[in-house]
């Protein structure tokens, strides 16, 4: 009997053990998703003033040349 209870315990305690490793994972998942979609948001923002620097670059060529 006490080897079952003693068995029993041990699963309980493995279980929980899965459990606190799946929601650690699951908050450092999480928080890469978080920081990816920042560095998403950032790549972004560099293109489009890069876009808009290139088109006031175009507008200033084509006043100064005519074309």
């Amino acid at each position: 009997m006490r080897c079952i209870l003693l068995m029993v315990l041990f699963m309980g305690g493995c279980s929980a053990e899965v459990a606190s490793t799946a929601a650690v994972s699951a908050a450092a998942k999480a928080q890469e998703a978080k920081q990816a979609q920042q560095n998403l948001e950032r790549i972004r923002e560099k293109l489009d003033a890069a876009t808009q620097a290139g088109q006031e670059r175009a507008t200033d060529t084509e006043r100064t040349t005519g074309y």
